[in-house]
């Protein structure tokens, strides 16, 4: 099986500066080799190389701002077959839910069976896969918005007419990616939009607020006590299909992580108040 992905740049004239283009470029192959490498050998890759067992084949260009047509491909016979088992749609979904992740963003809801897979991988794998996309493969695919503040979209091609993206990029995506930890404790009061059993990361929403945040927590995940992750479980539940105002609330102190200007894009929970 075969995966086909694009790299979209915006361009006013169907050009693109060649050193900063072909960082992106690079960046996004990283980004989805390193991801299918994870869930296909269940081990994150810290260098890739040209043995590389998954890989990414340039196929063509196209028309329409500037971008380039690529594959993610295996010649290894078991790798394949579990490729073939996972599918395209939920490989796809799972290479837009790490790149999410590592940005502090709010992904889509997974299938059935790309959160199948997710919960395979376990919390160690997944958090070292997502402290791995942020150390390189990000920061090249950000490449061409640094530089030029041109946005950049990395998207799944299901046929030649039909593209679902995957991750759009820009200059103010680029400094979630450097964030600093603000060591003063805090207190909020949120309730609980999204929760990784499995991890310990999701989604909260403050009190008044109109958009998400992402949240984890301080210590390890396998550290906490059961009957606390019990509490964001059953927060969750609460919440789940009613409306906004009705929403039971936690109050929770933390300690943040912020970008370079000075947005919280993570709560670290320390504690239930």
């Amino acid at each position: 099986m075969s995966i086909n992905f694009d790299i979209v740049i915006s361009s006013d004239d169907y050009s693109a500066d060649m050193s900063a283009g072909l960082e992106t470029m690079k960046g996004a192959c990283e980004a989805t080799t390193h991801i299918a490498n994870t869930i296909l050998q269940k081990k994150v890759s810290k260098k890739l190389t040209k043995e590389s067992k998954v890989r990414n084949r340039l196929k063509r260009s196209f028309k329409g701002s500037f971008g380039m047509v690529f594959s993610l491909d295996t010649t290894d016979v078991d790798l394949k077959k579990k490729m073939n088992q996972i599918g395209q749609q939920a490989f796809s979904e799972l290479i837009s839910y790490f790149i999410s992740e590592a940005l502090y963003r709010e992904s889509v809801k997974l299938s059935k069976k790309a959160d199948s897979v997710l919960k395979e991988l376990g919390d160690d794998i997944h958090d070292e896969l997502i402290e791995q996309l942020q150390k390189s493969s990000l920061h090249n695919l950000h490449s061409y918005s640094n530089h030029f503040g041109k946005d950049v979209k990395l998207r799944y091609r299901k046929s030649r007419v039909t593209q679902t993206v995957l991750a759009h990029v820009d200059r103010k995506s680029y400094k979630s990616l450097v964030p600093k930890t603000d060591n003063t404790k805090i207190t909020i009061e949120a309730s609980i939009t999204r929760f990784n059993i499995n991890t310990g990361n999701g989604r909260l929403l403050i009190k008044g607020d109109d958009k998400t945040v992402a949240f984890g927590f301080l210590r390890k995940y396998k550290d906490i006590q059961q009957h606390h992750k019990k509490t964001f479980t059953s927060n969750l539940d609460k919440c789940n299909g009613i409306p906004n105002d009705n929403w039971e609330t936690l109050k929770l102190e933390c300690t943040t992580l912020k970008n370079s200007c000075n947005e919280v894009v993570k709560y670290l929970i320390r504690g239930v108040l």
